[in-house]
């Protein structure tokens, strides 16, 4: 698990920046070279770089060569992980609005609310 939770901290710290965030984005619709991912921005290559260094040492990015190109990939399987950490605190969460839910119908002196009485007040 500590494994997983450093992980998981180098990957937020990566997409912490708004400029990788941007690049990951761009990856997510295909691979691309530095070039490439340089082009909307106004700094060095070698600047990019160091972005996509950031990005490739959390595990959101990997690099190959294809002759004398040399794409960059977004690896997909870190983001499973995210979010399975974000789903488990989402349940969490809702599980709390649940009890919240029960005990501000007791104290209205209803009973708790069914799901299907829930969702009809969120939709009406």
């Amino acid at each position: 698990m500590v494994d997983q939770d450093d992980r998981l901290t180098r990957v937020f710290g990566a997409l912490a920046d708004p400029t990788r965030r941007d690049m990951v984005a761009r990856l997510a619709a295909g691979d691309a070279t530095v070039s490439e991912l340089a082009a909307p921005y106004d700094v060095s290559l070698q600047a990019v770089s160091k972005h996509l260094k950031v990005l490739e040492e959390a595990g959101l990015v990997r690099r190959s060569r294809d002759a004398q190109r040399r794409p960059v990939h977004l690896d997909a399987e870190v983001f499973d992980l995210m979010t399975k950490w974000i789903e488990r605190y989402r349940q969490q969460a809702e599980e709390r609005y649940r009890r919240l839910d029960q005990v501000l119908a007791r104290m209205q002196g209803k009973d708790s609310p069914t799901d299907e009485q829930r969702h009809e007040g969120a939709a009406g």
